[in-house]
């Protein structure tokens, strides 16, 4: 076994985990919560301003995305953002859906390094990766250390059974 596999290095790795989980519940809880709502559109304006000059911030590809479809279809991107970070954190924090949640929030700091933004993005986009990287270590003490079986065994006994049954 690899040592990051291990029990002990598990350790580590979950709490790393728990607490990259509580700071994505966190942002997407405050958003939820928020007075008004959230509104991503200044955000995404913003983002477009950063296009333009002899060195943007932003490549011109994701501009006309946000541009042509984002800002477009801005309130699904609203309710993308908010309920994304916040069940990114709870999938982390139980250890549930580990994988799905690492990719969403690789991906959603990955947007977010792609409209001009840094600040903690590298950080946790570097995190996320690492903790996909660690694979099963990762959720060693969560719940997908027990769902995972009974998920594979259940669903993907039948499609063996059928692939054989069909030779």
């Amino acid at each position: 076994m690899k040592w990051w596999k291990t029990p002990q290095a598990a350790v580590l790795w979950t709490v790393l985990r728990l607490w990259f989980g509580f700071t994505w519940l966190t942002a997407g809880w405050d958003k939820i919560v928020r007075e008004g709502g959230f509104d991503a559109s200044g955000f995404l304006n913003a983002a477009l301003t950063k296009t333009e000059g002899a060195h943007p911030q932003v490549l011109g590809w994701y501009g006309t995305f946000l541009e042509k479809f984002a800002l477009p279809n801005i309130e699904l991107f609203n309710v993308l953002v908010v309920w994304g970070e916040f069940l990114v954190g709870l999938g982390l924090i139980i250890g549930f859906l580990t994988r799905p949640a690492l990719y969403a929030a690789a991906l959603m700091n990955l947007s977010f390094l792609l409209t001009g933004e840094t600040g903690v993005n590298p950080v946790y986009y570097t995190i996320a990766i690492l903790l996909l990287v660690v694979g099963s270590g990762t959720y060693y003490w969560g719940v997908d250390r027990f769902a995972l079986p009974v998920i594979k065994k259940k669903f993907f006994k039948k499609k063996e059974q059928a692939t054989v049954n069909a030779s």
